[in-house]
């Protein structure tokens, strides 16, 4: 009991220095969990490698998790309109890169079994890894983000061809599978003829698909009377565990049972339910999982062979990232999201550590180059946060940036000029034509000023900003200039330019957050508004109306909160200075403090005063 403690206690104290670490870094979690490891195992040697890789069963589980959690946000009319992206896309990349490192095996003096069962295990990619790091980066729904799901989902779908493929290629036979697996594992479908192999499998498989429709929600109802939330918890993970176990005992992958399983229940009213219960131990599933790769990694076979084994994991990487490259042409994936679809998926996957371990077990690779390839698949695991901020600067630096159309000819000119055309531009526009004054419109995006003008909306394209639209726009005629752009700083470079060329010109702007209202005012602006100020003073006034205030009391408070801020931003805008942070600035954070007491102060004696009153 107490060595179990240690090593808990090991493992989530690498876990909670590492991550926090590299995610602030910005190398994601994933690098996180990674680096944890490989500081535990290799680098300390505080645990050892037998006690990680009987944890690495335990820890998969949280793939398991993370596909059924994927599942629940998969309609199954959303998979069906997949389906070419899954045989067409996700079966070209196996069959490709497949084929190239066969090839690569072979030149290698591999032969042709051996050369065939690597490539199997090298073709496919990390679900985990990719995953994760396409959710935290908020990539998921990008179109690379997508072609990239459904490789990996054509991915772990191939395992179960791959694993039914790899005896077949057994340069001896196997050994019992008893002895092979330390132990007898519970099959329903041994010793049965084809025939009665397949049709146990699609019975599991129907009676899953069944028991997610009609079961779960007597099953959730029948919980939900006992009225302990632990109860949920524990119903959740007895699905989740209950369909691994049941599509193992047919020799399926119990990631992709599961995954059919959440894509049943992605309709179901306890969808939410389902995905809060099980979130948690998923996400330190997986952050175990990616602690006992790094911790399993053999840096003593690295430094007996680097330059071989750094040699093999470049080239994969390299192979895979021409072939995606090539598909994502083919299948017209174009700038950020064909670097993402490239460089994602370029690693080796968690399911290669399973597909080497049976290949051993059925004596089709040699345990030699096995521990080889198992060093080659981390390698390219623990790179690939890597290719994740080469993506992020390939993105920036060769996104593709069609050609910048030339700006409108200005043939109009108004009293109020407008720059920038959004939801805050829109609602001043509508409001001062509607009440009868002429506006001219200037905004840099160019589909915006499309969408304005098939509403009747007229406005030009070009950047506010440059001097010759302002111009044209009417700027030296002006009566009011409101600059509602999205920029903060070309905001206030806009603002600083018309008041050096009109000094007497009224501006308006709009102001990102407090700091931004400080740069606003020194620059010359006349009206500076905040673009959530008065929708917060609004709710707020909402919440003292329903906590006991009449009407005419909370717009009172509402009234007198808006002039005194409006005061307080005068104030702190003489003490504010842009070279020193708000957060040390001694006379700032003094002021602030005073301005907030004399607030309260102000409030209390306005209700006492209606009180007195009344």
């Amino acid at each position: 009991m107490q060595e179990i403690l240690i090593q808990a206690s090991i493992y989530l104290a690498a876990a909670v220095i590492a991550v926090p670490l590299a995610a602030r870094l910005g190398f994601g979690s994933v690098l996180g969990y990674l680096s944890a490891g490989i500081l535990i195992g290799p680098v300390l040697g505080l645990v050892g490698s037998s006690e990680t890789q009987d944890l690495q069963h335990f820890a998969e589980f949280g793939v398991v998790m993370m596909l059924f959690l994927i599942g629940l946000e998969l309609e199954p009319r959303a998979l069906w309109a997949m389906r070419h992206k899954l045989l067409g896309l996700g079966g070209a990349q196996i069959l490709l890169t497949m084929a190239a490192v066969m090839g690569g095996a072979t030149l290698l003096g591999l032969d042709a079994r051996s050369a065939l069962a690597v490539g199997l295990i090298l073709a496919l990619s990390s679900t985990a890894i990719v995953l994760q790091t396409l959710k935290e980066k908020g990539l998921m729904q990008t179109g690379g983000g997508r072609s990239a799901f459904s490789v990996l989902l054509t991915q772990d779908i191939a395992v179960i061809p791959m694993l039914a493929l790899l005896p077949l290629l057994a340069l001896a036979p196997a050994p019992d599978a008893e002895t092979a697996h330390g132990g007898e594992a519970v099959s329903l479908v041994e010793g049965l003829p084809g025939w009665g192999v397949t049709l146990v499998t699609l019975g599991v498989v129907g009676l899953i698909v069944l028991a997610g429709i009609y079961l779960t929600r007597p099953l959730f109802r029948f919980i939900h009377q006992a009225r302990l939330r632990e109860m949920y918890t524990a119903l959740s993970l007895l699905i989740v565990l209950g369909i691994a176990a049941a599509m193992m005992m047919v020799g399926l992958s119990p990631a992709l049972g599961t995954f059919l399983a959440g894509v049943v229940l992605a309709n179901s009213e306890f969808r939410h339910e389902l995905e809060s219960d099980i979130e948690p131990f998923k996400g330190l599933l997986l952050g175990l999982f990616f602690i006992t790769v790094g911790a399993g990694i053999n840096f003593g076979l690295l430094w007996e062979f680097p330059l071989l084994l750094t040699g093999l994991t470049l080239a994969l990487i390299l192979t895979k990232m021409v072939i995606l490259f090539v598909l994502a042409r083919i299948f017209r994936l174009r700038g950020r999201n064909q670097w993402l679809f490239t460089l994602s998926l370029a690693q080796a996957g968690e399911f290669g550590f399973v597909l080497l371990s049976f290949s051993v077990q059925q004596n089709v690779l040699p345990p030699a180059l096995a521990e080889q390839l198992l060093l080659v698949i981390a390698l390219s695991m623990l790179i690939t946060p890597v290719l994740f901020l080469l993506h992020e600067y390939l993105a920036w630096r060769f996104a593709e940036a069609a050609e910048s159309p030339e700006p409108d000819e200005i043939d109009e000119q108004g009293t109020v000029i407008i720059a920038g055309i959004g939801r805050f531009g829109q609602i001043v526009n509508r409001l001062v034509q509607s009440s009868g004054f002429t506006t001219v419109v200037l905004d840099h995006n160019l589909s915006t000023i499309q969408l304005m003008r098939k509403f009747g909306i007229k406005g030009f394209f070009g950047d506010p900003t440059r001097p010759e639209l302002l111009h044209a726009a009417g700027l030296s005629e002006a009566r009011i200039l409101v600059v509602a752009m999205d920029d903060p700083a070309s905001a206030t470079r806009l603002v600083s330019y018309a008041r050096h060329e009109r000094p007497d010109l009224h501006i308006v702007a709009r102001a990102h957050d407090r700091t931004h209202v400080y740069k606003l005012y020194q620059a010359g602006a006349n009206d500076i508004v905040r673009e959530m100020f008065d929708s917060s003073l609004r709710a707020g006034r909402y919440v003292l109306e329903n906590m006991g205030l009449s009407e005419f009391e909370a717009a009172e408070a509402e009234k007198l909160f808006y002039q005194h801020d409006r005061q307080s931003i005068r104030d702190l805008a003489e003490l504010w200075d842009p070279q020193v942070p708000a957060s040390e600035n001694e006379a700032y954070i003094a002021r602030s403090r005073e301005l907030q007491k004399e607030l309260e102060t102000a409030l209390l004696a306005q209700l006492e005063a209606r009180d007195e009153a009344g």
